[in-house]
């Protein structure tokens, strides 16, 4: 048997990885994706290999990751329950599909994962799986009654390593768990458990990784503009860009009336910089997990939260209102089909082709204004702007492209309805 394992290097991937070598008798293939968490990669081949793969592949997924999946995302301004960008979420149909697609290339019968049988990321894995390649057996050890009982606690497992030569460095645990990814990182479990707890106080000012505290930003207010092609941001106008640029080791594709072009991951990495610089895109919220249970989290997302404001502000004039409208009524679904793992289900690509087409007039710039957690906008054009001047002014404009009588018509047949039901009803007299 050939078993693909999902492998981060720490205690529980390893430990786990050797329990389902020695359970299966099995040749054990380890996989680590790179979306971004920049953790020490260095020497986990040699790890994996010292403690029982037979290899080790790491994908470096951070340009997919951007282009496909967080990209796609954003044009359709998905929020779950209103609040949560879905960092984590987004990060997985990602990781699966490579894993897969390296199953396949190894003829694996199995693909084994570490998330725990309480959580979405069992969900989200598997059911990637299943649409993607439906004959690979999916083997959860968490889910497994032995392994639970042979490791109820991070003592068993450190106990198990030594006994076994597997390499591990002892530490205390961290009071909280995390994920991290180009677009978020996240915060769960240990003391953020207890949904009073207040996670902004200067005594959890060390857990944040991603941006400043607010309180701390700076004083001075900063500007960026953000260039849109086809519902995509393509390019960036800030003050200091080329310094960051070189600090971020990011590589401009062009430029364009002024504009920095940059690749999608290009553009996340500095709008990251940028947001945590001014203590952007911090929240705190209590989510509804696709398992039944709810969970507290709290998310750092500050290129994301810089990113979907400036999309939704071109969109107010390059959109149309009706078109608009119908994709917005598709956000609530669309976010829950990617918070509970159906990226790859016929229904989310089916809404995915909607979006697109909407993204076909959404060109054009946005100015916003970077302050103490804040994203105000400054301002936007479009040579596509539905928006007109003499349409809308207030000061006369031309009879000819808005006449007033007309709205005269126009309110007596939306009232029509309305006094009629008045007339049948009564509700008010006579």
């Amino acid at each position: 048997m050939k078993i693909v394992v999902a492998y981060s290097g720490g205690l529980d991937t390893s430990v786990l990885l050797k329990w389902l070598k020695e359970k299966y008798n099995a040749e054990i293939i380890a996989y680590c994706a790179d979306v971004g968490q920049a953790e020490e990669l260095d020497g986990l081949e040699a790890k994996a290999l010292a403690t029982g793969a037979s290899k080790c592949f790491i994908g470096d997924l951070k340009e997919d990751f951007a282009a496909n999946y967080i990209f796609p995302m954003m044009q359709a301004n998905a929020l779950y329950e209103g609040r949560y960008l879905l960092g984590t979420s987004i990060a997985r149909p990602c990781i699966s599909k490579d894993m897969v697609d390296l199953a396949i290339r190894e003829g694996a019968d199995a693909i084994a994962h570490g998330a725990t049988g309480k959580g979405n990321d069992q969900v989200r894995f598997e059911l990637a799986v299943n649409a993607l390649a439906p004959n690979i057996k999916v083997i959860a050890p968490w889910r497994d009654p032995e392994f639970r009982k042979q490791f109820p606690g991070r003592t068993e497992m450190i106990a198990y390593a030594e006994s076994h030569g597997i390499p591990i460095r002892q530490s205390l645990k961290k009071p909280y768990s995390m994920d991290r990814n180009l677009l978020h990182i996240s915060f769960e479990a240990g003391m953020l458990e207890d949904t009073w707890y207040d996670g902004t106080t200067p005594a959890d000012r060390e857990m944040y990784k991603l941006s400043v505290s607010p309180e701390d930003a700076p004083d001075q207010a900063e500007y960026i503009q953000i260039l849109y092609e086809k519902g995509d941001a393509i390019g960036i106008k800030y003050d200091g860009l080329d310094a960051l640029l070189k600090e971020l080791n990011v590589t401009p594709k062009g430029e364009r009336d002024g504009y920095t072009l940059l690749s999608p991951l290009g553009v996340m990495y500095v709008l990251n910089a940028l947001g945590g610089k001014h203590g952007i895109g911090r929240v705190d919220i209590v989510e509804n997990r696709f398992v039944g249970m709810k969970s507290r989290g709290i998310y750092e997302t500050p290129g994301g939260t810089i990113l979907l404001a400036a999309h939704r502000d071109i969109e107010t004039i390059t959109i149309d209102r009706e078109v608009q409208k119908v994709r917005d009524s598709l956000i609530p679904e669309y976010a829950t089909l990617v918070y509970n793992g159906f990226w790859f289900a016929p229904e989310r690509e089916t809404i995915q082709a909607l979006v697109t087409k909407s993204q076909e007039t959404v060109n054009g710039e946005v100015r916003l204004k970077l302050y103490k957690g804040n994203v105000m906008y400054a301002g936007r054009r479009s040579p596509q702007s539905l928006y007109s001047e003499e349409i809308a002014t207030m000061e006369g404009g031309h009879e000819e492209l808005y006449n007033q009588d007309d709205a005269e018509g126009f309110i007596h047949l939306n009232g029509l309805r309305l006094k009629q039901f008045s007339r049948v009803n009564k509700p008010y007299g006579n």
